[in-house]
């Protein structure tokens, strides 16, 4: 009868170390989700201004081409046929006079031309004001004379409205802010289902 003490003893031993370590996983995964928790709460609130405009904006951005009113659409000009184009130049001259005529805009910089081939025609796009002048690539006719809003939208959803430094610094946080969130997100959806299988 003695020689079977040391057997249960053994068992008992063994029965503490297996439910030992359950609830040692338990108390680790707990402690891993209250920490998750936080967190993720307090990272929310910190990214939620900038989640809102982006999102915001990221929906302009999508209607653009559908929405006259945030770009405008693109002319078509008389022919396709790019040897018959008068020079760049001369547009650009043509599409500063035609700013200054339609909206008494002078000495506005140009920041860039967009030429469109398949549709014949030329977008001059001014560095202030987000101005546009379309022209007929073949006889510089003035075509249209807009703002381009969707412009100062896309500067706001990067963040450049206020400086190129700024950009980058702001979709380096939201990226790296929008990743731990939902890395702690899914935490906080997989950890409660351990912990449950462990308790069972």
């Amino acid at each position: 009868m003695l020689n079977h003490l040391p057997v249960i003893h053994y068992k008992k031993q063994l029965h503490l170390s297996t439910t030992q370590k359950p609830k040692g996983k338990i108390h680790r995964l707990a402690s891993m989700l209250r920490n998750y928790r936080v967190y993720h709460r307090y990272l929310g609130l910190g990214l939620g201004v900038f989640l809102l405009i982006s999102s915001i904006t990221g929906l302009l951005l999508g209607w653009k081409k559908d929405v006259d009113l945030l770009q405008p659409p693109t002319q078509k000009g008389a022919t396709t046929d790019l040897t018959q184009w008068i020079p760049l130049a001369t547009m650009a001259s043509m599409a500063t006079a035609a700013l200054d005529s339609a909206q008494q805009i002078q000495n506005n910089a140009i920041d860039r031309l967009e030429a469109r081939p398949d549709k014949g025609s030329v977008k001059v796009l001014f560095s202030e004001g987000y101005w546009e002048v379309q022209l007929d690539g073949s006889t510089g006719k003035i075509l249209s004379v807009a703002r381009r809003h969707s412009d100062w939208i896309e500067h706001i959803h990067d963040g450049s409205i206020i400086s190129d430094g700024f950009k980058l610094v702001s979709m380096n946080v939201l990226g790296l802010g929008l990743l731990i969130l939902t890395l702690t997100g899914v935490s906080l959806w997989f950890f409660p289902r351990q912990i449950r299988k462990l308790k069972k």
